[in-house]
């Protein structure tokens, strides 16, 4: 699964990095917005873990922009905890939003939870130990 990490904190990007090779993702990182924009012009991601509050584009406006390219789940990882900031991240089409500081375990598990509803809705064929995911265009 391809995971795309999109905040402007260094510490966060390499942590979920190292946190989401570990349960086997592969992760990019972005520092900005348009970073994650021209990364998702090249490569269709499996999830997004998107910040708000960024310099240069904020993460609604690059959710926006990234509706418009692709469709993968997105958290929103952001210091926001109002309900007004969740609501507008949920009115985007954000299928989650956790609020900072969080725990890194929590943020994997969330990850595999939508990983998990989004794989009930895929059709598969599975033949011994080999599974062929027909939606994810995987084996």
């Amino acid at each position: 699964m391809n995971i795309l990490v999109v905040d402007d904190d260094t510490l966060i990007r390499d942590t979920v990095v190292k946190y989401g090779r570990r349960d086997g993702f592969e992760v990019d990182q972005a520092a900005n917005g348009f970073e994650a924009i021209e990364l998702c012009e090249h490569k269709v991601y499996d999830m997004i873990l998107l910040d708000i509050m960024m310099p240069r584009m904020d993460g609604y406006t690059a959710c926006k922009k990234i509706r418009a390219l692709q469709q993968p789940p997105i958290i929103m990882l952001s210091a926001l905890g109002q309900e007004y900031d969740k609501l507008l991240g949920f009115d985007l089409g954000i299928s989650d939003y956790l609020v900072k500081p969080f725990s890194f375990k929590e943020l994997m598990m969330r990850i595999k939870a939508l990983t998990r509803l989004a794989a009930g809705n895929c059709e598969a064929i599975t033949t011994g130990e080999l599974k062929i995911d027909l939606m994810a265009r995987s084996v």
